[in-house]
């Protein structure tokens, strides 16, 4: 199986764990070389799905924000809601209450639920606000651990290479090494051969 070409759908539909996993595909399916344990990958294939990540994680952090906005929105109706509660409460002790102790009481109980109400969405809030920024910062450190991933994994196949050439041209040195020293030997032995037979025309003119 090989691996999928990054789609080009923009932010929509983003999954940071399923384009990672794309990511590592590139690698695992790419050619190995013999004998190495080393694989060579394809450069602009890993460049464009990197790319396609870093342009999409935008996308995925202004999805995180509008569900934030979303649960914002919500605690702003539930502090109305209580708000109108609360009128309503002032209004009807208003109504029903000629002292006025009994109506600064209620006002008083109006603004402590007024005050609790206050905290407690600001207490979500930040909640809310952490958790963004954990995903944030999380999603940056798997991206610096990939990118020193990529790197490295570059240079190991780097350096099998480089060790593959030399172990090829290692074994072609010691070939013509051995030509040579052929070649010498059979030189070698034509020089000897012609230096017997020129001995043995001359002593065969002195016998005559």
């Amino acid at each position: 199986m090989q691996p999928e070409p990054p789609s080009q759908s923009g932010g929509t539909g983003f999954d940071i764990q399923r384009e990672l996993d794309r990511i590592e595909e590139i690698i695992l399916y790419s050619t190995r070389i013999y004998l190495t344990g080393r694989t060579l990958v394809d450069e602009e294939k890993l460049l464009d799905q990197l790319d396609y990540v870093r342009l999409n994680l935008p996308g995925a952090f202004k999805e995180a924000l509008d569900i934030i906005a979303q649960k914002e929105e919500i605690l702003l109706q539930a502090e109305e809601y209580a708000q109108e509660i609360v009128d309503a409460a002032e209004q009807r002790a208003l109504e029903i209450l000629d002292e006025t102790r009994i109506i600064q009481q209620a006002e008083l109980e109006a603004s402590r639920i007024r005050e609790v109400v206050r905290q407690e969405c600001e207490e979500m809030q930040r909640k809310n606000f952490s958790e963004i920024e954990q995903m944030r910062l999380q999603a940056r450190q798997e991206l610096e651990q990939l990118r020193q991933l990529t790197l490295a994994e570059c240079e190991d196949i780097q350096d099998g290479a480089d060790e593959y050439a030399d172990a090829v041209l290692q074994n072609i040195e010691k070939q013509l090494s051995d030509l040579l020293r052929v070649i010498r030997n059979g030189r070698q032995q034509l020089n000897n051969d012609t230096q017997t037979r020129g001995g043995q025309g001359g002593q065969g003119g002195q016998g005559g």
